[in-house]
Protein backbone atom coordinates (compact mmCIF):
# COMPACT_ATOMS: atom_id res chain seq x y z
CA UNK A 1 0.00 0.00 0.00
CA UNK A 2 1.16 3.49 -0.86
CA UNK A 3 1.93 6.12 2.37
CA UNK A 4 1.63 9.54 2.08
CA UNK A 5 2.41 11.77 4.85
CA UNK A 6 0.57 14.81 5.53
CA UNK A 7 2.90 17.13 6.51
CA UNK A 8 1.84 20.75 8.05
CA UNK A 9 2.51 23.08 10.50
CA UNK A 10 -1.04 23.41 11.14
CA UNK A 11 -3.95 20.69 11.97
CA UNK A 12 -2.98 19.30 8.43
CA UNK A 13 -6.57 19.47 7.64
CA UNK A 14 -6.21 21.24 4.41
CA UNK A 15 -3.82 18.78 2.72
CA UNK A 16 -6.04 16.10 3.68
CA UNK A 17 -9.44 17.74 2.11
CA UNK A 18 -6.68 18.16 -1.39
CA UNK A 19 -5.70 14.90 -1.00
CA UNK A 20 -8.88 13.02 -0.73
CA UNK A 21 -10.52 15.36 -3.33
CA UNK A 22 -7.86 14.50 -5.42
CA UNK A 23 -7.99 10.54 -5.24
CA UNK A 24 -11.97 10.50 -6.20
CA UNK A 25 -10.37 10.84 -9.42
CA UNK A 26 -8.64 7.12 -8.64
CA UNK A 27 -10.64 4.62 -7.64
CA UNK A 28 -10.02 1.47 -6.40
CA UNK A 29 -5.90 2.87 -5.64
CA UNK A 30 -5.35 2.40 -2.18
CA UNK A 31 -3.38 5.01 0.07
CA UNK A 32 -2.31 4.75 4.17
CA UNK A 33 -2.00 8.72 5.02
CA UNK A 34 0.39 9.63 7.65
CA UNK A 35 -0.41 12.84 9.52
CA UNK A 36 2.30 14.89 11.11
CA UNK A 37 0.53 18.39 12.12
CA UNK A 38 2.25 21.04 13.73
CA UNK A 39 5.36 21.06 12.86
CA UNK A 40 7.84 23.74 13.46
CA UNK A 41 11.47 22.85 13.15
CA UNK A 42 14.01 21.64 10.89
CA UNK A 43 14.31 18.74 12.65
CA UNK A 44 10.66 17.55 12.54
CA UNK A 45 10.64 17.98 9.22
CA UNK A 46 14.17 15.48 8.67
CA UNK A 47 12.21 13.08 10.94
CA UNK A 48 9.44 13.16 8.76
CA UNK A 49 11.79 13.09 5.26
CA UNK A 50 13.17 9.99 7.07
CA UNK A 51 10.15 7.92 7.69
CA UNK A 52 8.99 8.08 4.07
CA UNK A 53 12.51 7.52 2.92
CA UNK A 54 12.00 4.16 4.56
CA UNK A 55 8.45 3.81 3.60
CA UNK A 56 9.41 5.22 0.03
CA UNK A 57 6.13 6.79 0.50
CA UNK A 58 5.78 10.76 -0.57
CA UNK A 59 4.62 13.95 1.20
CA UNK A 60 2.19 16.40 0.98
CA UNK A 61 2.90 19.44 3.41
CA UNK A 62 1.08 22.68 2.96
CA UNK A 63 3.93 24.48 4.96
CA UNK A 64 3.19 28.63 5.30
CA UNK A 65 7.34 29.83 6.14
CA UNK A 66 9.15 30.38 2.85
CA UNK A 67 12.42 29.27 5.55
CA UNK A 68 10.24 25.45 5.93
CA UNK A 69 9.86 25.39 2.74
CA UNK A 70 12.83 25.66 1.79
CA UNK A 71 14.33 23.27 3.87
CA UNK A 72 11.65 20.68 3.26
CA UNK A 73 12.75 20.96 -0.48
CA UNK A 74 16.83 20.74 0.32
CA UNK A 75 16.04 17.88 2.56
CA UNK A 76 13.84 15.80 0.79
CA UNK A 77 16.19 15.47 -2.68
CA UNK A 78 19.10 14.89 -0.26
CA UNK A 79 16.60 11.64 0.96
CA UNK A 80 15.28 11.17 -2.77
CA UNK A 81 11.73 11.62 -1.59
CA UNK A 82 9.11 13.06 -3.36
CA UNK A 83 6.89 16.04 -2.31
CA UNK A 84 4.21 18.03 -2.93
CA UNK A 85 3.68 22.04 -1.88
CA UNK A 86 0.41 22.87 -2.08
CA UNK A 87 0.45 26.23 -0.11
CA UNK A 88 3.43 27.99 -1.82
CA UNK A 89 2.69 28.25 -5.43
CA UNK A 90 -0.42 29.53 -4.12
CA UNK A 91 0.73 31.69 -1.52
CA UNK A 92 3.39 33.19 -4.33
CA UNK A 93 1.08 33.68 -7.01
CA UNK A 94 -1.33 35.70 -4.49
CA UNK A 95 1.65 37.63 -3.42
CA UNK A 96 2.51 38.92 -6.92
CA UNK A 97 -1.11 39.91 -7.40
CA UNK A 98 -1.12 41.83 -4.07
CA UNK A 99 1.96 43.13 -3.86
CA UNK A 100 1.70 41.82 0.25
CA UNK A 101 3.98 39.91 1.41
CA UNK A 102 1.94 36.78 3.40
CA UNK A 103 2.03 36.47 6.68
CA UNK A 104 3.52 32.96 6.91
CA UNK A 105 1.71 32.21 10.14
CA UNK A 106 0.58 28.74 10.70
CA UNK A 107 -3.15 27.57 11.70
CA UNK A 108 -4.57 30.99 10.61
CA UNK A 109 -7.49 29.38 8.42
CA UNK A 110 -8.03 27.18 11.60
CA UNK A 111 -8.69 29.91 13.82
CA UNK A 112 -11.02 31.55 11.42
CA UNK A 113 -13.14 28.42 11.50
CA UNK A 114 -13.15 28.22 15.52
CA UNK A 115 -14.20 32.20 15.47
CA UNK A 116 -16.84 31.48 12.70
CA UNK A 117 -18.21 28.42 14.81
CA UNK A 118 -17.90 30.33 18.26
CA UNK A 119 -19.84 33.05 16.87
CA UNK A 120 -22.77 30.57 14.96
CA UNK A 121 -22.71 28.85 18.44
CA UNK A 122 -23.23 32.06 20.58
CA UNK A 123 -25.84 33.71 17.96
CA UNK A 124 -27.68 30.70 18.44
CA UNK A 125 -28.01 31.07 22.20
CA UNK A 126 -29.11 34.62 21.84
CA UNK A 127 -31.95 33.98 19.86
CA UNK A 128 -33.07 31.07 21.95
CA UNK A 129 -32.74 33.10 25.16
CA UNK A 130 -33.91 36.16 24.06
CA UNK A 131 -36.84 37.90 26.38
CA UNK A 132 -36.94 34.80 29.21
CA UNK A 133 -37.15 31.99 26.31
CA UNK A 134 -35.45 28.33 27.82
CA UNK A 135 -34.77 29.61 31.66
CA UNK A 136 -33.70 26.43 32.60
CA UNK A 137 -30.19 27.00 30.16
CA UNK A 138 -29.64 30.49 32.07
CA UNK A 139 -26.58 28.62 33.42
CA UNK A 140 -25.27 27.95 30.55
CA UNK A 141 -25.07 31.78 29.75
CA UNK A 142 -21.90 34.13 30.59
CA UNK A 143 -23.89 37.12 30.43
CA UNK A 144 -27.48 37.99 31.82
CA UNK A 145 -29.22 41.09 30.81
CA UNK A 146 -31.74 42.06 33.39
CA UNK A 147 -34.03 45.37 32.47
CA UNK A 148 -37.53 46.36 32.01
CA UNK A 149 -38.66 46.76 28.31
CA UNK A 150 -37.30 49.51 26.09
CA UNK A 151 -33.71 49.00 28.18
CA UNK A 152 -32.54 47.66 24.82
CA UNK A 153 -31.93 44.26 25.85
CA UNK A 154 -32.38 42.11 22.71
CA UNK A 155 -30.20 44.55 20.27
CA UNK A 156 -27.07 44.65 23.20
CA UNK A 157 -27.92 40.08 23.53
CA UNK A 158 -26.98 40.50 19.35
CA UNK A 159 -24.27 42.44 19.82
CA UNK A 160 -22.35 40.59 22.17
CA UNK A 161 -23.10 37.30 21.34
CA UNK A 162 -21.44 38.69 17.92
CA UNK A 163 -18.38 39.22 20.40
CA UNK A 164 -18.70 35.91 21.19
CA UNK A 165 -20.04 35.72 24.55
CA UNK A 166 -23.04 33.17 25.59
CA UNK A 167 -25.80 36.25 26.29
CA UNK A 168 -29.51 35.47 27.65
CA UNK A 169 -31.84 38.28 28.45
CA UNK A 170 -34.79 38.09 30.85
CA UNK A 171 -37.70 40.76 31.13
CA UNK A 172 -38.91 42.91 34.22
CA UNK A 173 -42.36 43.42 33.97
CA UNK A 174 -44.43 45.81 36.80
CA UNK A 175 -45.94 43.17 39.76
CA UNK A 176 -44.69 39.75 37.88
CA UNK A 177 -41.64 38.21 39.37
CA UNK A 178 -38.83 37.00 37.69
CA UNK A 179 -38.05 33.15 36.89
CA UNK A 180 -36.86 32.18 40.67
CA UNK A 181 -33.83 30.60 38.64
CA UNK A 182 -32.38 33.87 37.77
CA UNK A 183 -31.42 33.89 41.17
CA UNK A 184 -29.51 31.28 41.81
CA UNK A 185 -27.03 31.97 39.15
CA UNK A 186 -23.40 33.40 39.71
CA UNK A 187 -24.12 37.47 40.64
CA UNK A 188 -20.95 38.27 38.53
CA UNK A 189 -23.25 36.90 35.23
CA UNK A 190 -25.94 39.18 35.88
CA UNK A 191 -26.41 43.29 34.59
CA UNK A 192 -29.39 45.00 35.56
CA UNK A 193 -30.24 47.93 32.59
CA UNK A 194 -31.49 50.76 33.82
CA UNK A 195 -32.78 54.17 32.51
CA UNK A 196 -34.57 57.43 33.74
CA UNK A 197 -37.95 57.39 33.24
CA UNK A 198 -38.14 60.44 31.15
CA UNK A 199 -35.90 59.02 28.75
CA UNK A 200 -37.98 55.64 28.66
CA UNK A 201 -41.31 56.72 28.35
CA UNK A 202 -40.29 58.43 25.23
CA UNK A 203 -38.98 55.38 23.99
CA UNK A 204 -42.20 53.22 24.67
CA UNK A 205 -44.43 56.49 23.28
CA UNK A 206 -42.61 55.69 19.69
CA UNK A 207 -43.47 52.53 20.10
CA UNK A 208 -47.13 52.52 21.46
CA UNK A 209 -47.60 55.04 18.33
CA UNK A 210 -45.82 52.57 15.80
CA UNK A 211 -48.31 49.37 17.04
CA UNK A 212 -51.03 51.93 17.04
CA UNK A 213 -51.67 52.88 20.66
CA UNK A 214 -52.95 49.83 21.51
CA UNK A 215 -50.18 48.77 24.46
CA UNK A 216 -52.33 50.60 27.14
CA UNK A 217 -50.57 52.32 29.80
CA UNK A 218 -47.44 50.76 28.75
CA UNK A 219 -45.76 54.44 27.54
CA UNK A 220 -47.26 56.85 30.53
CA UNK A 221 -44.69 58.78 32.93
CA UNK A 222 -46.39 56.94 35.69
CA UNK A 223 -46.57 53.29 34.65
CA UNK A 224 -42.92 53.80 33.72
CA UNK A 225 -42.03 55.56 36.90
CA UNK A 226 -43.67 52.31 38.63
CA UNK A 227 -42.05 49.67 36.75
CA UNK A 228 -38.63 51.37 36.94
CA UNK A 229 -38.99 51.37 41.30
CA UNK A 230 -40.12 47.79 40.54
CA UNK A 231 -36.81 46.57 39.01
CA UNK A 232 -34.96 48.45 40.99
CA UNK A 233 -36.59 46.90 44.46
CA UNK A 234 -34.86 43.92 42.45
CA UNK A 235 -31.63 44.82 41.66
CA UNK A 236 -31.66 45.94 45.52
CA UNK A 237 -32.57 42.57 46.82
CA UNK A 238 -29.48 40.87 44.44
CA UNK A 239 -26.50 42.97 45.50
CA UNK A 240 -23.55 40.78 43.30
CA UNK A 241 -24.96 42.13 39.89
CA UNK A 242 -24.21 45.08 38.60
CA UNK A 243 -26.35 47.89 37.22
CA UNK A 244 -25.74 49.43 33.89
CA UNK A 245 -27.31 52.49 33.16
CA UNK A 246 -28.43 52.94 29.47
CA UNK A 247 -30.04 56.39 29.34
CA UNK A 248 -28.28 58.14 26.12
CA UNK A 249 -26.02 55.28 25.05
CA UNK A 250 -25.33 53.76 22.13
CA UNK A 251 -25.40 49.69 22.50
CA UNK A 252 -21.44 49.85 22.01
CA UNK A 253 -20.87 51.88 24.96
CA UNK A 254 -23.02 49.75 27.00
CA UNK A 255 -21.69 46.34 25.68
CA UNK A 256 -18.19 47.88 26.48
CA UNK A 257 -19.11 48.88 30.05
CA UNK A 258 -20.95 45.28 30.62
CA UNK A 259 -17.84 43.25 28.86
CA UNK A 260 -14.95 45.81 31.34
CA UNK A 261 -16.69 44.31 34.25
CA UNK A 262 -16.40 40.86 32.85
CA UNK A 263 -12.46 41.11 32.24
CA UNK A 264 -12.46 42.64 36.09
CA UNK A 265 -14.42 39.78 37.46
CA UNK A 266 -11.80 37.94 39.84
CA UNK A 267 -13.91 34.46 38.40
CA UNK A 268 -13.34 35.49 34.77
CA UNK A 269 -9.51 36.20 35.49
CA UNK A 270 -9.37 33.13 36.71
CA UNK A 271 -11.03 31.33 33.60
CA UNK A 272 -9.05 33.19 31.16
CA UNK A 273 -5.71 32.00 32.98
Amino acid sequence: MNKVYIVSDGTGKTAEMALKAALTQFPGIQIEFIKRPWIKSHDQIKNVVLEASVDIGFIVHTLVSDNMRDFMVRISRKHNVETIDIMGPLLSRLSILSSISPSEKPGLFNLMNEDYFRRVETMNFAFKHDDGLRTQDLDKAEIILVGVSRTFKTPLSIYLAFKHWLVANIPIILNVDPPQVLFTLNPENVFFLNSTANRLSQLRRYRHEKLGEATGNYSTFEYVKNELAFAYKIFCANPGWSQISVTNKSIEEIATEIIALKRTNPSELEDNN
